[in-house]
């Protein structure tokens, strides 16, 4: 396996970052990982250990029915409901009707139950999160000056970005308006912002797998269902309404100008909008429908450049199977890096610059352990502000 300098990628980096005009973000659950909210595997254990009596049963009954479709991989919590709305789509929600073993009204029960548990769940750990790492992200990304909007794509349903906005006064948009219960405007999205816009500044954030403040509720005109955002919300259990938390295929196809779809042609529009250096954090590129709409992006757009952090280098070497192709795309793992196609172990030779003072390097290598920290959310988001020359302006924001 190659060796690939990382003082040098490094150094391109930061040079990418300081000249490119267009940055956007994409968050995985890595980034809400860093705080301490649970991740879909998480959240998969603890609903299967919290969950009793019949939810318990039917719960089983489709996790190993989902599992025998998906080996070898392991069902986890978005599968599972994935599969629990099928059903009810089969069943009609009927009595009656049964999939193996669970009818289409306790299928309806368990899909309220499990999202109540997993909003009481994340909300429980929210409350003693730490905001102050994506405080300082947003903050660093709102003082950018910038020919752009500022957008950040989520697949993360918490409240961690909007607790960490507001508490810094940041004014964003995610496609609702209103006050009493904000409805989702598509047009509001549908057209990427101009620089004579007087919101070209805001913080644009788009939640694709939904959100703990996004609720179904029916259209008193149109009978049918829409999505509205709400608050703070006192009590889940006391909400007749269902949380949108990870909508599942057939909420795209019957809901057409519900949020999470014009959210993915707002992510499919904004890669193929000209020049663009994207970056992804958190993300394990396991959701294939998202993944079709970066790479098929990747490849139309040759002005599109990806920036890639992971954790882990197994997640690294598996990517490096699907995108050995791409020019464009630059993957950051510990101790592997997959650079112009090629994937390679990170090699580190001391520059002049760097043998001065080893602050030059410490806030990106651990030299212990001789890996690249980039793929922790919270050094990179230390990363970013180090290298802005505006550390006092962005405390500043964030107290």
């Amino acid at each position: 396996m190659e060796k690939i300098n990382v003082a040098r990628e490094i150094k391109e980096l930061k040079n990418h970052l300081a000249y490119s005009k267009n940055v956007g973000f994409f968050f995985g659950a890595g980034t809400s990982c860093a705080l301490n909210i649970p991740n879909v595997e998480q959240l998969t254990n603890s609903i299967d250990a919290e969950l009793k009596d019949d939810f318990k049963t039917h719960f089983d009954l489709i996790k190993n029915d989902v599992a025998t479709s998906i080996a070898p991989r392991t069902a986890n919590i978005e599968d599972i409901l994935n599969h629990i709305r099928r059903i009810r789509e089969l069943t009609a929600e009927a009595a009656g009707k049964s999939y193996v073993g669970v009818s289409g009204e306790a299928a309806k029960k368990l899909d309220k139950e499990i999202c109540t548990k997993i909003y009481d769940l994340i909300v429980e750990k929210e409350k003693v999160a730490d905001l102050e790492t994506t405080k300082k992200f947003f903050a660093w990304l709102s003082i950018l000056n910038r020919e752009y909007s500022k957008e950040v794509f989520t697949t993360n349903y918490d409240l961690i970005i909007e607790k960490s906005l507001e508490s810094s006064q940041i004014p964003y948009f995610d496609g609702f308006v209103g006050a009493y219960e904000p409805f989702f405007w598509q047009e509001s999205i549908d057209k990427i912002v101009g620089k004579d816009d007087m919101t070209q500044n805001w913080i644009r954030l788009w939640k694709i797998h939904g959100s703990l403040s996004w609720f179904w509720k029916e259209d008193v005109k149109t009978k049918s269902p829409k999505i509205v955002r709400i608050g703070k919300v006192e009590k889940i259990e006391n909400e007749e309404d269902e949380l949108v938390i990870y909508p599942s295929k057939e909420k795209y196809d019957s809901s057409k100008k519900q949020p999470f779809v014009a959210y993915f042609d707002r992510l499919k529009n904004y890669l193929l909008n000209g020049e663009l250096l994207f970056i992804f954090t958190g993300y394990s590129f396991s959701d294939q429908h998202i993944n079709e709409i970066i790479f098929n992006c990747l490849r139309q757009n040759n002005r599109l450049s990806a920036l890639v952090f992971f954790f882990k280098d197994e997640e690294v070497e598996s990517l490096h199977k699907l995108t050995s192709s791409y020019m464009n795309l630059n993957v950051f793992g510990p101790k592997k890096a997959i650079i112009n196609g090629n994937l390679g172990e990170w090699e580190f030779s001391e520059l002049a610059d760097f043998k001065k003072d080893k602050k030059q390097f410490d806030h990106f290598w651990s030299e212990g352990d001789s890996k690249l920290t980039l793929g922790d959310f919270k050094a990179l988001v230390n990363f970013l502000i180090t290298n802005s020359g505006k550390k006092e302006a962005i405390e500043s924001i964030v107290k």
